[in-house]
């Protein structure tokens, strides 16, 4: 069964008089344990496709469904329990808290939206800051970090709370070759783990050339996917 499904799925913004069609009629579906990306240039409205499947926002028309709920039905109390249950995110830009600890803005999600016994906290946090090689940092704060032990703790983050699938927008675009594609090894290997579904939205070669599936996005239009090996740093 899909993951994700997306029928004749469209998006238009409205400002004043003029509008906007930032996707025009997506249909795709997306198993569960994929490790896709989709590309195209600025504009192309991936940001806004990533939008609608983190619950961020809603379709102006057609049906989007993720883990078998149908989003746009969703109240914005239900949108954010159902994100903090079934979805991942990680950032450009990081967007750890500067006044927490690597530890606490891993632990975090859990704080926030699942009532999770502090041993359970603990045990989730630790394990994937083993995974990720943060252990020994794991008492600093982001600003006396690198960018890649940045991200390595906003993965980690996105992951804590086991969800079904981890959004990722641009997460290599601030980190040089060699922390990128460790980077995103620690994801694939997360994949492989915990069954979990990445999704990337990107211009980055380097993931282009790491992913499974390619989704091609232009002017709000999927006008292609391709299935490949990944995996060609290697």
């Amino acid at each position: 069964m899909s993951l994700i499904t997306a029928n004749n799925l469209s998006k238009i913004y409205r400002t004043g008089e003029i509008e906007t069609q930032a996707l025009k009629s997506l249909n795709f579906e997306i198993e569960p344990g994929s490790f896709i990306s989709f590309i195209g240039p600025s504009g192309s409205g991936k940001t806004t496709l990533l939008n609608l499947i983190g619950c961020l926002d809603k379709p102006t028309s057609g049906t989007l469904k993720v883990a078998d709920v149908l989003t746009s039905k969703l109240t914005r109390r239900e949108a954010a329990a159902f994100r903090g249950k079934n979805l991942g995110f990680i950032f450009q830009d990081f967007n750890l808290i500067p006044v927490l600890t690597v530890y606490e803005n891993v632990e975090y999600p859990l704080l926030i939206v699942q009532n999770i016994p502090a041993k359970e906290r603990r045990n989730r946090v630790t394990s994937l800051l083993k995974t990720v090689g943060m252990m020994d940092q794991m008492n600093k704060f982001p600003d006396q970090i690198s960018g890649g032990q940045k991200q390595r703790a906003a993965v980690a983050r996105a992951l804590v709370s086991n969800p079904k699938l981890v959004l990722a927008d641009e997460p290599t675009a601030n980190l040089d070759s060699k922390t990128a594609f460790m980077v995103i090894d620690i994801m694939r290997k997360m994949r492989d783990e915990y069954g979990v579904t990445f999704i990337f939205s990107t211009h980055d070669p380097k993931i282009v050339g790491e992913v499974e599936t390619l989704f091609t996005l232009e002017d709000g239009k999927l006008t292609g996917r391709s299935n490949r090996k990944g995996g060609s740093h290697a």
